[in-house]
């Protein structure tokens, strides 16, 4: 009798403890949440729609996966910029929980979509000059993410630009003239080439049909060098600029390494595949319950220089050895 007993009792602990160890049944069936990324950008997106692969491969390493915890909504508009309300509204009617924008153009459109749905950006120029944010230390609303420092960025290109092309006394700086915090960016360039003593010959464009309009421009007055100021109007036609510029032999200034790649002559600038993996970071704090009023903005921590030395031989320009021992990038 005492055995039974004594088997009994050992068999009711060992089912205690086998339920203690277990969780409970409603904990183990809960389905994961699965967040809701909407992506807006300005120009036109890959073959396959998705967002920028930085991004995403940052997002996965803080943990979320694309049709486990995550998914994305994206919206390009293909350097219509006029098309970016209808596109950021789309993704408020979604109820997305967080908008990434790309561009100068897309993180005003989504502003103006929302003031719940918090809202990251990346590229988008000054955001405290545009007036996007309050100040980099407190964003205040509902938006956060990169800023430019557009004054400081503008005069350290032109340096460079006036570094290569030392007799450049006119300066052809071609932007988007409808991108509020492009033509920031103009103005700044404005100031630097006064201190540098060059003009300026601005050509703003609005559309790819005023490209040809600046182009003849050009051809007619022709300049020393060109400035190109990216978005995605203007990197959309990149290629019409890069054959143009070595078509009339002109030096030429990018702010993006990719478009010396293309065969841009030399660029300096942030990395873009930085200011998406920072975007991811953000996307993460605030999914984690953080305001993006309350995270301050950054500025980027690293700039590249790239000189591609085939184009400057195709120009018949020699780069200064100071510019290639300076290069983080150098295009043979």
């Amino acid at each position: 009798m005492n055995h039974r007993l004594s088997a009994g009792l050992v068999l009711m602990v060992t089912l205690a403890l086998a339920l203690l160890a277990s969780p409970p049944p409603t904990e183990s069936q809960q389905p994961q949440r699965v967040y809701r990324l909407g992506y807006l950008g300005a120009g036109g997106g890959p073959p396959d729609g998705a967002p920028p692969a930085a991004l995403r491969q940052a997002l996965q390493e803080l943990g979320y996966v694309d049709g486990k915890n995550i998914a994305y909504t994206v919206r390009w508009a293909e350097a219509k910029l006029e098309r970016l309300p209808a596109l950021a509204a789309e993704l408020v009617a979604l109820k997305v929980d967080v908008i990434v924008t790309q561009g100068g153009v897309p993180p005003v459109a989504a502003k103006a979509a929302t003031s719940t749905i918090p809202i990251v950006a990346i590229a988008a120029g000054d955001t405290v000059a545009s007036g996007l944010i309050g100040s980099l230390s407190r964003p205040g609303g509902n938006i956060t993410g990169m800023s430019d420092e557009a004054a400081q960025l503008s005069a350290k290109r032109m340096e460079i630009l006036k570094e290569v092309v030392p007799r450049a006394r006119r300066i052809a700086v071609l932007w988007n003239a409808q991108d509020h915090a492009m033509t920031l960016r103009y103005q700044e360039i404005e100031k630097a080439a006064r201190v540098l003593q060059v003009a300026v010959q601005a050509l703003g464009v609005r559309q790819p049909a005023d490209f040809a309009t600046a182009f003849s421009t050009m051809t007619r007055e022709r300049p020393d060098a060109l400035f190109l100021v990216a978005d995605a109007l203007t990197t959309s036609s990149r290629k019409h600029v890069i054959e143009f510029a070595a078509t009339h032999r002109i030096p030429a200034m990018y702010e993006f390494s990719a478009i010396v790649h293309d065969g841009g002559l030399i660029a300096y600038g942030p990395g873009m595949a930085d200011m998406q993996r920072r975007a991811a970071v953000y996307v993460d704090r605030i999914l984690k319950g953080a305001k993006p009023g309350d995270l301050p903005a950054e500025q980027p921590t690293r700039y590249y220089l790239a000189v591609n030395r085939k184009t400057a031989d195709t120009l018949g320009l020699t780069v200064p050895p100071s510019v290639l021992l300076r290069a983080d990038d150098v295009v043979q």
